[in-house]
């Protein structure tokens, strides 16, 4: 069984929180013999979290459900959500988002993307964590993402925090409370 050693699971929980308290900047995740995406789950499941694992053809949600004893669930109620594949929009909203009276139980989605510099459109990212404006490219992501995300967050304090992750791990963050515009 795979897991992860405490000071990886510790440089893990510390990339998560750096990227999501400083949208829009890079962090490292640890080099393991899982895939980068994979991570955040691992270091963060618990036997009360609820899990889901989006993947094709890979055996990565047996790890992870192994390794943590989370319980499985589908995607529109999980508090963790790992997408090793290309998610579509509809997948994207279909998101827990929680409720205003519960915002801790809205999902925190880590996708594995291409590259956050280097994708077909510019973002312009402001907000709390973000001193004046950042810019990203990421591609991996649908098209119809920002208008998915902008959906999810409307409610604020409810909404759903991303994490983008390369292959060389390589993790960013666009929390809930991260504005996003898009290059015309």
């Amino acid at each position: 069984m795979i897991t992860l050693h405490p000071a990886d699971s510790q440089l893990t929980f510390r990339a998560v929180l750096e990227a999501l308290s400083r949208p829009g900047e890079t962090f490292q995740l640890p080099a393991h013999k899982v895939p980068p995406a994979v991570l955040p789950t691992l270091a963060l499941a618990d036997l009360g979290t609820g899990v889901c694992v989006l993947e094709a053809g890979t055996d990565w949600a047996d790890t992870v459900f192994s390794a943590t004893s989370a319980p499985s669930y589908t995607l529109d109620k999980a508090r963790l959500v790992t997408a090793l594949r290309p998610v579509t929009g509809e997948e994207v909203a279909s998101l827990h988002r929680g409720a205003a009276p519960a915002p801790e139980d809205g999902a925190l989605a880590t996708l594995a993307v291409s590259d956050v510099d280097g994708g077909p459109a510019k973002w312009w990212l402001s907000g709390p964590g973000i001193p004046g404006e950042t810019v990203l490219s990421p591609s991996g992501l649908p098209e119809d993402f920002l208008a998915a995300r902008a959906a999810l967050v409307a409610g604020f304090p409810a909404g759903v925090d991303f994490l983008l992750v390369c292959p060389d791990g390589q993790i960013t963050g666009l929390p809930r409370t991260t504005k996003i515009e898009k290059e015309s």
